[in-house]
């Protein structure tokens, strides 16, 4: 326990709290004894850490809109990160995990890991309050190394926002211009509109890489004009 401890940077008062977040549904239905699983643990921390991480963009950037913020605490909360941060901070050994699953990877599985992760800021919250809680995210998730700004600035179509809500035009409008290939092999072509003004015309995999190709032409234009 205080090796796992000493892992998180956290000492639990309430010991239980730490086994059932690192505790895989998987376990406790396996167990011969009862045992509680993460999944309220996972909801409750989803909620905290969202609050969370608002409140810290909200002080940390207070001339960026509502659309840029919801970028950026998406991509601080999404499961790829998290999971992300879960490796980082090599905990994958500490779950428990049945047997089952551990022979199909689990142990490696992302929503698994960034599951445990919503977990552990629960079972803190719970064991020591929000204001303790929050100082042991910031110290978990702000030294991860995920910077909001480089994050940001691959993100052409939040980029294009920007742009034009500076500019005084309305928000940029996305139409589906051309969808092509196989159900297996989709091609996108999607244009961007200012107004009636096309401004950039972009082709994808996906909607959104197609979404995004457009904007960058865009921002292009616009940063030229």
């Amino acid at each position: 326990m205080a090796e796992v401890e000493a892992q998180i940077g956290y000492s639990f008062s309430d010991k239980e709290l730490l086994v059932r977040a690192l505790t895989h549904r998987s376990y406790s239905q396996e167990s011969s004894t009862p045992t509680l699983d993460n999944e309220r643990l996972e909801f409750l921390g989803d909620a905290v850490l969202q609050l969370i991480v608002t409140e810290k963009l909200w002080k940390d950037f207070p001339t960026d809109d509502e659309g840029v913020l919801t970028h950026m605490r998406s991509e601080r909360v999404n499961g790829r990160s998290l999971a992300g941060i879960f490796r980082c901070r090599g905990m994958g050994n500490f779950l428990r995990l049945g047997k089952g699953e551990e022979k199909t990877g689990g142990r490696q599985k992302p929503s698994i890991q960034a599951g445990a992760v919503e977990a552990l800021v629960g079972a803190i919250y719970l064991d020591a309050g929000y204001t303790c809680c929050v100082q042991w995210a910031e110290s978990w998730f702000w030294s991860a190394g995920l910077d909001e700004k480089k994050v940001l600035s691959q993100d052409f179509k939040s980029q294009l926002q920007r742009l034009a809500q500076k500019n005084g035009n309305k928000p940029p409008g996305y139409r589906l211009v051309r969808e092509s290939g196989p159900e297996h092999e989709k091609e996108f072509e999607v244009e961007v509109r200012l107004g009636r003004k096309v401004l950039g015309r972009g082709q994808g995999t996906t909607k959104k890489a197609a979404e995004q190709v457009a904007a960058k032409e865009a921002v292009h234009k616009m940063e030229k004009a």
